[in-house]
């Protein structure tokens, strides 16, 4: 074996996370090398999870005519034997776009690229694998390797029509009818994807209410527009068996009810990629689904290790955990930059139709002993609304009484996840009711309403 090579940071995954933090400590000057088993950079995000489904969501969008329905009367039936690795062809072009981006910022920041298998030695040493073995010894060690979808016990994935968030991508055709055992965001998301091409879908989710993390009267709303797609929930029940039966996959409840189905999807959250890391051995600790344990500064129980994105849980988002590993570099090494990720974490759901809030919801507020006031502006009394025929959609915001700031921004309906940003910056900056009765917005777009939902606010809350 080569003598070792010295790194002040390896980093150990090329997805969204290890490229960032990379990126971060070769910006001040550290030598940095990502360690990546895939042939090419991206992770999950890239590669099976993100990227592709929300690629899934826009031909389900387009080839449905969703979009355009209470417009002209549009009714689209979607063949049956389409192959939905055409639906998602435009994947492939996205993910070449992404991965020459992420290769470029890796080789403008002089970031050695490493492919193959990791495996920690000790806190400062790691192993590679690939067609041969080399050994990286890095002053610090960042781990992110991500996570994979967890298969519960007892579901029979062996059959080729029972399927997790990463499989269900590769099915050769739109099943008719599809059962998703799990009500999170992901099972949310591919229910109402699969609905909208006309596969007849059954969620079934043991917890109540649905997405509790976000505001109430917004999923809600959601639950009303999937519903509409014809998406059947079966809230507060769980699948105590799956069992092929009579050519199809039936689940079974607690009362006895069944769901036959064509195809199974199971999204029941994910575990850390951790496997063969060698962190036991280490003293490196982890839970029970293999998520990394770490600290306030992203640092985990081994001096010299750290670990940031999925691979240490939840929020497990793309864009919290790009953030995560800048703050566990300049933790790692004592940059005066990036301290800490903000507490104002948006979340984007891509439902149809789309989700997105930040800060508090109203039921939040009243836990906490907040008192506020809420401002609401539909979709449907909007130009821009109108003119795009979303009738349903809703920009909501939770102001505090006291100081009229604005503590909440949730959304529903089209674009969503963009809009949410106008509330969220105004946050940031610690804006007021009356910020946005003094913006003036184009006219016609979906952030006028934030305009009209404050004006709506104000209405209980008086001129100052």
């Amino acid at each position: 074996m080569a003598a070792p090579e010295q790194f002040d940071l390896v980093v150990i995954g090329g997805g969204a996370a290890g490229e960032k933090g990379a990126a971060q400590a070769a910006y001040f000057g550290k030598r940095v090398a990502v360690i990546e088993r895939r042939t090419e950079p991206g992770g999950a995000t890239v590669h099976t999870g993100t990227l592709p489904s929300k690629t899934l969501r826009e031909a389900a969008l387009f080839l449905s005519g969703y979009r355009q329905r209470d417009l002209y009367g549009v009714s689209v039936e979607v063949s049956r034997d389409l192959e939905v690795a055409s639906l998602i062809e435009r994947k492939n072009a996205v993910r070449e776009l992404e991965t020459d981006r992420m290769l470029a910022n890796l080789a403008r920041h002089d970031v050695a690229l490493v492919h193959g298998s990791a495996r920690l030695i000790d806190a400062n040493t790691v192993e590679v694998v690939d067609d041969g073995s080399r050994r990286l010894i890095g002053d610090v060690v960042l781990i992110v390797t991500g996570s994979s979808p967890f298969r519960p016990p007892g579901i029979p994935f062996d059959d080729p029509d029972v399927h997790d968030s990463d499989s269900i991508l590769e099915i050769d055709r739109l099943p008719a009818s599809l059962a998703v055992l799990g009500g999170g965001v992901i099972g949310c998301e591919y229910a109402s994807m699969f609905a909208a091409l006309g596969t007849d879908v059954h969620l079934v989710e043991r917890r109540t209410p649905l997405l509790s993390f976000l505001d109430a009267e917004v999923v809600d709303r959601m639950v009303a527009g999937m519903r509409d797609l014809g998406v059947t929930f079966h809230l507060g029940e769980r699948a105590e068996t799956v069992a092929r039966r009579d050519g199809r996959l039936v689940c079974t409840l607690p009362g006895g009810g069944e769901i036959a189905a064509e195809k199974v999807l199971v999204a029941a959250g994910r575990v850390g990629n951790t496997d063969g890391l060698g962190l036991a051995a280490l003293g490196v600790e982890t839970d029970e689904r293999g998520r990394i344990v770490v600290d306030g500064t992203f640092r985990a129980s081994v001096p010299g290790v750290y670990a940031a994105g999925d691979v240490i849980g939840s929020p497990a988002l793309a864009s919290t955990s790009m953030e995560q590993a800048r703050v566990a570099v300049c933790h790692a090494f004592g940059f005066a930059y990036k301290q800490e990720v903000s507490s104002l974490l948006p979340f984007g759901v891509y439902t149809i139709p789309e989700v997105s809030s930040v800060g508090m919801s109203e039921d939040e507020a009243a836990a906490r002993g907040v008192d506020v006031v809420v401002g609401r502006a539909s979709f449907r009394d909007n130009a821009r609304g109108a003119i795009i025929g979303d009738r349903d959609g809703m920009t909501k915001l939770v102001f505090e009484r006291a100081t009229r700031q604005l503590i909440g921004v949730h959304c529903v309906g089209e674009r969503a996840s963009e809009l949410v940003h106008v509330g969220h910056a105004v946050m940031t900056l610690h804006g007021t009711v009356e910020t946005f009765i003094d913006m003036v917005f184009n006219y016609p777009t979906l952030s006028e309403t934030y305009k009209y939902a404050a004006y709506d606010a104000l209405a209980e809350l008086g001129p100052r």
